[in-house]
């Protein structure tokens, strides 16, 4: 038995071969192809694409304080700047060729370029290098190669405007590539001129690249801040809806416990008090035990889902109106100065609206003990027909200085219109004209007929 063994000619497409021929790169030789790559992207793809300077917005203190067509003027100031070194630029070159047409001709050379980018950044670039080429073609001046004084400031102009309006790498392209310009017009077109200035352009334009590339980071910094305090400020208003929400649930767990297990009592202990009743009576009040025990195990479940780990249930029952006394107190030994005032019949509301009135009210005290300090309080009740009426204001603070920022400003304000809006009523809460502040809530209570009285 011979064996025999066949041989298969290697084939360039081969994947073990591609293997073979394979070689990794360098980390030096990746950068380059990378930076390069970042060049294209930079100042050659979408090079002349549409892009207009936006208006500027009246952000700024001064910007705010003016009105009408002087708003609408101040818009349009960073227009007006680069026209302003666009012409310039124009001025200049009219000057050196002693107001000719020939200085006329170099003078719109030279303000395309910079008037081009308001509208294509990166293609005004491109513009403002064949503008200098052709403005040392056709110019007179010697002393100052390649950049004559008009095309020396245009330039300028045009990095400084493009590096605002692009990223900073882009800034260092530009920087690059002037030097690339400057140094073959000097070796190819350089002979006849007996001085030249790539030099300072070299410098002047890396400090005006450079300032513009700062400022770019600055702003963008500025907005990444705004846009994660904005961020943080509305996670953190979530937050202390949540947790509002979650204490207006426990705290309405136990007026409800009560209610039902008052219901649970009454069904079990009321065929105890008829003699001999009916079993469809006794049938139904053992129905709305039932349904009483096991309204108050759902509602116990369902608190547990939003009670923290560390909350203890309160001994006493929740506050009523009738404790506002002790609260206006409390809040006089902590030094604010507080009188109440009662109007209407006072009578006896349902618990749940109780307690969010002496909640608010509580609370209402609370922020003028921390955002007024030294001023005087006035709480005012009204009993009206249609439900209860409150309005809590306060004077303004005799020394605004000693007033300290607080990180919670505003929390309360939330947690009072949580209250509100779940009992469908109305609250206002703003500065008044004399520089306090003052909170109104109305919270409906549906009036009880005679027949079920």
């Amino acid at each position: 038995m011979t064996e025999t063994t066949q041989t298969h000619p290697t084939h360039p497409d081969d994947p073990a071969d591609s293997y073979e021929a394979y070689r990794p790169r360098s980390p030096e030789f990746r950068a380059a192809v990378d930076a390069l790559r970042g060049m294209r992207q930079d100042l050659f793809h979408d090079a002349f694409a549409y892009r207009p300077l936006p208006r500027k917005e009246p952000t700024g203190r001064l910007a705010r304080s003016l009105k009408g067509r002087k708003r609408e003027y101040a818009a349009w100031s960073r227009h007006a700047l680069v026209c302003a070194g666009g012409a310039l630029a124009m001025l200049i070159a009219w000057a050196d060729d002693g107001g000719g047409l020939l200085g006329l001709v170099i003078g719109l050379l030279v303000l395309a370029p910079v008037l081009m980018t308001l509208v294509r950044p990166v293609g005004a670039f491109w513009l403002s290098l064949a503008s200098t080429l052709a403005v040392s073609l056709v110019g007179t001046t010697y002393s100052n190669w390649p950049w004559l004084p008009a095309s020396f400031i245009s330039h300028l102009v045009v990095l400084a405007v493009v590096a605002i309006r692009t990223r900073p790498r882009t800034a260092a392209w530009m920087w690059l590539l002037t030097g690339a310009y400057g140094f073959v017009a000097e070796t190819v077109f350089g002979w006849g001129h007996y001085d030249t200035n790539i030099a300072p352009m070299l410098v002047f334009s890396a400090i005006v690249l450079l300032t513009g590339t700062v400022w770019h980071i600055r702003r963008q910094a500025e907005q990444e801040v705004t846009a994660q305090q904005t961020v943080t400020a509305h996670e953190r208003s979530r937050r202390t809806l949540l947790e509002e929400r979650t204490t207006i649930a426990r705290e309405l767990h136990d007026v409800v416990a009560h209610h039902m297990s008052v219901v649970a009592i009454q069904a079990e202990a009321a065929p105890y008090r008829v003699e001999n009743p009916p079993p469809e009576l006794e049938k139904a009040f053992a129905t709305i035990r039932e349904n009483a025990v096991a309204a108050l195990t759902e509602l116990r479940r369902v608190l547990g889902v939003v009670r923290a780990e560390d909350y203890e249930v309160p001994d006493a029952p929740q506050p009523t109106l009738a404790e506002l006394d002790g609260l206006l107190a409390n809040v006089r030994e902590a030094g604010l100065e507080v009188e109440k005032a009662v109007t209407g019949a006072v009578r006896e509301l349902p618990q749940g609206v109780e307690l969010s009135a002496y909640r608010m009210v509580q609370e209402a005290l609370s922020n003028t003990l921390r955002h007024a300090p030294g001023a005087s309080a006035r709480v005012e009740v009204g009993y009206v027909l249609g439900g209860l009426g409150l309005r809590i204001v306060n004077s303004a603070p005799p020394n605004p200085t000693l007033i300290k920022p607080s990180p919670g400003a505003g929390h309360g304000i939330t947690g009072m219109r949580e209250r509100v809006s779940m009992l469908n009523g109305e609250m206002t809460a703003e500065p008044t004209p004399t520089g306090g502040y003052e909170v109104t809530v109305f919270l409906p209570v549906a009036v009880a007929s005679e027949g079920g009285a």
